[in-house]
C-alpha cells in the first residue's frame, strides 16, 4: 500500500514533469515561429535591395555583368543568403554562390511561379528549389522593375531551414541543460518538503498505534510550525485518548466497585443455600435464612435498577426539552413526604417544611425531580438519628429555585463531603449501620441534576447535614 509521502511526493514530481515539458514544446514553438518570421523579413527586405540594384543595372543594360555577380556575391556573404536573378522569361542569368553561373545555365523558373510573382509581387515559401538546391529553404521572390515600369525578371533569395532548426536545436539543448538541475533541485526540495508534512501523520500514527496497546497516556505532541489541518487532526486525537482514558478508568472503577458490591450478597446467599441444600442448616431455620435469601436478592434488584438508570441518564447526554414540563415543586416535594409518613412515624422524626405561600413552578423532568427529592429524603430519613429533625425546604433566588433537604446526624469529615457523590461511594459509619444501601443514590442525584444543567451540593456542620440543589424557575 502507497503512503502518503509517495503519492505526494511522485504527483508533484509528476506534475513539475509535465510543467517543464510543456513550458519547453512552448517556448521552442513561440521560438521557431519568431524565428521564421525574422527570417523571411530579412529575406523579402535583401530581395527588395537586390531588385533595386538589378533595376539599376538593367537600366545600364548591364544585368548580367560580372561587376553586378560581383556585388551579389558580396552581399550573399555578409548577409548569410543566397540569391537568383532570373530574366522575364524565368531562366537564371546569376547566382551569389556562382558568380560565372556555370553551374546553373539554361536553368529555368516555372512559368507558373513566374507569373504569380508578378502578380502578387511578393511570394514567401518553405521548401526545395529544384535544380539549385537540395535542401529545403526559406524562400521569397519579388519581381524586378524596369524605369519605365515593366517587370524584366525576378528575384529569389533564399536561406537553408537547417539553419533555424538547427538554431532550435541549440536552444532546445540549453534549456534542458538548465531544465535538468532545476528538476534535481525541485525533486529534493520537494521530498525534504513532503516528508517534513508527513512527519506530523507519522507522530499521530505512532501515537495512535500506541493508545491501541494499552499505553493510554500516549498523546501527539503539536509541534507550532505544523500545518493547521495536522494540528487541528493532533488536537482531535488527543481529546479522543482523554476521552476514551477517562472512559476506560471509569469502566475499570465501575467493574472493580460492581465486584466489590455484589462479593458479599452473592457469598451470603450462596452460604445460606448450600447450608439449606446439605442439611447444615436444620428444617426449622430454612424459612428464616431464606426470608435473608431474599432480601438479599431485593438488593441486587434495586442495584440493577439504579444502574440501568445511570445508563440511560448517561446514554442521553442530557434532559431532552421535550421530555420538561411547568409544574409545582412544592407539591412534588409534599407527595415524597407522604410516601415516608410511616418511616418517619416510626423513627419520631420532627418534619420542618419551609416553602413559600404560593406555588413554586420549575421547568424540568417531573419525574427525575421526584426521584432526586425522593433519594435525598431517603438518605436523610436513613441518617437521622431517632427523635431528629427533618428538614425540607423550597426558595426563590432570581431565576432559580433552590430544594434544600437536610438531616440531624453524624457530621461529615470535611475530607469526604468531595466524595460523598462519587459512584460506590460509603462512610464506614454509613456501612456498618445500613446495609440497604449500594452507594448509588447520591450520585444518581448528581446525574440527574447535572442533566439538567444545574447544580447540587453538601454541607455538614454541627451536627446537620443539608443538600441543596437548584432548577430553573419559571416566572
Amino acid at each position: 500500500m502507497r503512503t502518503t509521502f509517495s503519492r505526494t511526493f511522485s504527483t508533484a514530481t509528476v506534475v513539475l514533469l509535465l510543467a517543464l515539458l510543456s513550458i519547453g514544446i512552448f517556448l521552442r514553438a513561440m521560438l521557431e515561429d519568431y524565428m521564421v518570421d525574422i527570417a523571411f523579413e530579412s529575406l523579402e527586405k535583401d530581395a527588395s535591395a537586390i531588385a533595386e540594384l538589378a533595376a539599376a543595372y538593367e537600366a545600364q543594360g548591364a544585368m548580367t555583368d560580372v561587376e553586378f555577380s560581383i556585388d551579389l556575391d558580396i552581399a550573399g556573404d555578409l548577409s548569410d543568403f543566397d540569391a537568383v536573378v532570373c530574366d522575364r522569361e524565368g531562366r537564371i542569368v546569376l547566382c551569389s554562390d556562382d558568380p560565372m553561373c556555370t553551374q546553373h545555365q539554361d536553368l529555368m523558373v516555372s512559368q507558373d511561379y513566374l507569373q504569380k510573382v508578378v502578380s502578387t509581387g511578393l511570394i514567401r515559401g518553405t521548401g526545395q528549389i529544384q535544380g539549385l538546391y537540395q535542401d529545403a529553404r526559406y524562400v521569397c521572390s519579388v519581381p524586378i522593375h524596369s524605369d519605365a515600369g515593366e517587370v524584366v525578371g525576378i528575384v529569389m533569395v533564399s536561406q537553408p531551414v537547417a539553419r533555424t532548426q538547427s538554431f532550435l536545436t541549440k536552444a532546445t539543448q540549453i534549456y534542458i541543460a538548465l531544465a535538468i538541475p532545476v528538476i534535481i533541485i525541485c525533486v529534493v526540495v520537494l521530498g525534504l518538503f513532503a516528508k517534513w508534512q508527513m512527519e506530523p501523520l507519522r507522530q499521530v500514527a505512532k501515537t495512535a498505534r500506541a493508545f491501541g496497546h494499552g499505553d493510554l497516556e500516549a498523546r501527539v505532541e503539536v509541534q507550532p510550525d505544523a500545518p493547521a489541518e495536522v494540528a487541528e487532526l493532533a488536537l482531535a486525537f488527543n481529546n479522543m485518548a482523554s476521552s476514551l482514558q477517562k472512559s476506560e478508568y471509569q469502566r475499570q472503577e465501575f467493574v472493580a466497585n460492581v465486584s466489590h458490591e455484589l462479593k458479599t450478597p452473592m457469598t451470603t446467599i450462596g452460604g445460606y443455600i448450600d447450608g439449606i441444600l446439605d442439611g447444615t442448616i436444620p428444617p426449622d431455620r430454612a424459612r428464616h435464612y431464606m426470608t435473608i435469601v431474599s432480601d438479599e436478592i431485593k438488593r441486587l434488584s434495586r442495584l440493577v435498577r439504579s444502574m440501568l438508570d445511570i445508563s440511560q441518564l448517561q446514554s442521553q447526554g442530557g434532559i431532552p426539552e421535550e421530555k420538561k414540563l411547568c409544574f409545582d415543586a412544592e407539591e412534588a416535594a409534599g407527595q415524597v413526604l407522604i410516601t415516608f409518613e410511616q418511616k418517619i412515624e416510626q423513627k419520631g422524626l420532627v418534619v420542618e417544611v419551609d416553602m413559600p405561600e404560593h406555588p413554586v413552578y420549575i421547568f424540568a423532568n417531573q419525574d427525575y425531580v421526584t426521584q432526586v427529592i425522593y433519594n435525598l429524603v431517603d438518605n436523610a430519613v436513613k441518617f437521622c438519628p431517632q427523635g431528629g429533625h427533618l428538614g425540607l425546604s423550597i426558595r426563590e433566588g432570581g431565576t432559580k429555585a433552590l430544594i434544600s433537604v437536610s438531616n440531624d446526624g453524624d457530621t461529615i469529615p470535611p475530607e469526604e463531603l468531595p466524595l460523598v457523590f462519587d459512584r460506590f461511594h460509603k462512610l464506614d459509619k454509613s456501612r456498618s449501620q445500613n446495609r440497604d444501601g449500594w452507594g448509588l443514590g447520591l450520585y444518581i442525584v448528581r446525574t440527574i441534576v447535572c442533566s439538567h444543567g444545574e447544580n447540587i451540593s453538601v454541607t455538614s456542620r454541627d451536627g446537620k447535614t443539608t443538600f441543596t440543589f437548584t432548577m430553573p424557575l419559571v416566572n
